[in-house]
């Protein structure tokens, strides 16, 4: 573990944090690690420390080997999920979060209570997260998935425009659509669009994107009581449809649908509770349809 983070980190002090140890013994730690190795593994450059190339070839070997361990810990012949005591990392948008992870809630509620699950926001390092195993189980589009994770398609969705139930149009035509003030939404750090970069590419112009947010859920709040045009998921937005001044109007122009897809780490893969909590997941999917 010690190793692990280390590489991770490049930070004695960090890895003292990450794994609740004083900076003195994560400091005898890598000598000891530098004797056995027979090299620095980390050196200063400047104010940081950089990883040799060593240690830069060790990273994915010891990250393989502490999930592997982990996963034959987790193993267990007799499963049963009125029993198992445990939590499940989701890296999942909001709008994954509402139409999927919270039935999912629910269902644990009464079927798995021991089970707990924590939502973490996509963002700028997904696939990392997925690889180091820091997630259980991602929520995302297809596009966005990794080649050496298995994969299984959860459902396909399609979009709609949701405007406030004061807007001015009974359908939305393509130049009503350009002509009109839109709200959309962006993610992490780096605040990638999610529809803009396709918008743009298809049809070669810019929408004219008044507000962002972070969050799906955000749009349908922020077109009401104005007549600016939200442009969001289907599913989520009959939701809000239900619990809001707001009404749903067809897009005037043709959305590839959203194939949207769990992935896990593949050390996971036989895991009985793994497996089960994703039948359940899969079970729930097919019920939105």
């Amino acid at each position: 573990m010690t190793l692990d983070a280390l590489l991770e980190t490049c930070s004695i002090t960090r890895t003292g944090e990450q794994l609740n140890i004083g900076a003195s013994a994560i400091s005898s730690a890598l000598g000891r690690l530098r004797e056995h190795f027979g090299d620095e593994l980390l050196t200063q450059v400047g104010r940081r420390m950089e990883l040799t190339p060593l240690a830069q070839s060790l990273r994915e070997p010891v990250r393989d080997i502490i999930l592997r361990s982990r996963a034959t810990l987790a193993a267990k012949s007799d499963f049963d999920p009125g029993c198992e005591l445990r939590r499940f990392v989701f890296n999942a948008s909001d709008y994954a979060t509402s139409v999927l992870l919270t039935p999912l809630a629910q269902r644990l509620e009464s079927e798995a209570p021991g089970i707990s699950i924590d939502v973490v926001g996509l963002g700028d390092s997904n696939l990392q997260k997925l690889e180091r195993g820091e997630v259980d189980i991602a929520i995302y589009p297809d596009r966005n998935a990794s080649a050496a994770h298995p994969q299984e398609d959860l459902l396909n969705e399609g979009y709609t425009c949701v405007v406030w139930t004061g807007y001015s149009r009974d359908a939305i035509s393509f130049d009503d659509y350009m002509a009109a003030r839109h709200v959309a939404t962006q993610f992490g750090d780096q605040r990638v669009p999610t529809f803009e970069s396709w918008f743009l590419s298809t049809h070669g112009v810019a929408r004219n994107v008044v507000v962002t947010a972070s969050t799906f859920n955000a749009l349908p709040l922020l077109v009401v009581g104005t007549q600016r045009i939200a442009t969001m998921h289907k599913r989520l937005a009959q939701m809000y449809a239900r619990l809001l001044p707001v009404r749903l109007l067809p897009v005037p122009f043709d959305i590839p649908p959203l194939n949207l897809v769990m992935q896990w780490n593949r050390h996971n893969d036989q895991d009985a509770a793994h497996t089960w909590l994703r039948q359940q997941l899969k079970a729930i999917a097919a019920e939105t349809t």
